[in-house]
């Protein structure tokens, strides 16, 4: 069962999705019959702005109840492929963004999330985009050396443990921690982090 789900497919690219499915597929690529139009949709793996220079529709869910919650022992990769977990941040406020090179309401999250990176990092936010791509690394650091992003890293998780801890069932998820390594936010789908909803959680977060 956990094989089966560990795949992920391609909800479809468009940037105006709030969120793509986490459901079985062959090698984490569309289903043959995937409803969205190729001829439509930005290539995978690249930022690209919405038709007319207009902020994509995000929409997402903000949840609340894991608040308080401790942060999961599980073991991912960092940008130098070294294992690691999530209790090395304690003492550090921290966002763990769940995202994938073929999702395109993940890709069109990135340059938001360069930019709190960026502003932050005084604060002490460490930012990780996680990758749950389920092949090779290459695609990855393809994507970050596609997409000026310099502010975010190329961790990776890809037996998507952490999706599976996670379970909201979209990608991009994204989830907030204390500097005591608590839950503070549970978002699932594409938010707008440049919104004042969005900062006001940063701000919050980092106090």
């Amino acid at each position: 069962m956990r094989s089966e789900i560990a795949l992920l497919l391609l909800c479809g690219l468009t940037l105006m999705s709030a969120g793509c499915d986490r459901r079985s597929g062959e090698n984490g690529q569309a289903a043959p019959n995937a409803a969205t139009n190729a001829a439509e949709a930005p290539t995978a793996g690249e930022v690209q702005p919405s038709a007319g220079g207009e902020k994509p529709d995000f929409s997402a869910k903000v949840d609340l109840s894991h608040a308080g919650k401790d942060a999961p022992d599980v073991v991912f990769s960092d940008p130098a492929g070294k294992d690691v977990t999530l209790a090395s941040f304690k003492g550090k406020p921290v966002l763990v963004n769940l995202w994938a090179t073929w999702c395109g309401p993940c890709v069109a999250e990135m340059p938001m999330l360069d930019a709190i990176a960026e502003t932050y990092k005084a604060k002490g936010l460490a930012v990780l985009t996680v990758s749950q791509d389920s092949g090779e690394q290459g695609a990855i650091t393809a994507f970050f050396a596609k997409n000026k992003l310099p502010h975010l890293g190329a961790w990776r998780d890809p037996e998507n443990q952490l999706g599976f801890h996670f379970a909201t069932g979209l990608l991009p998820t994204t989830v907030l921690y204390d500097r005591e390594g608590k839950e503070v936010a549970r978002v699932a789908g594409a938010m707008d982090w440049s919104s004042a909803r969005g900062r006001a959680m940063i701000d919050d977060l980092v106090e």
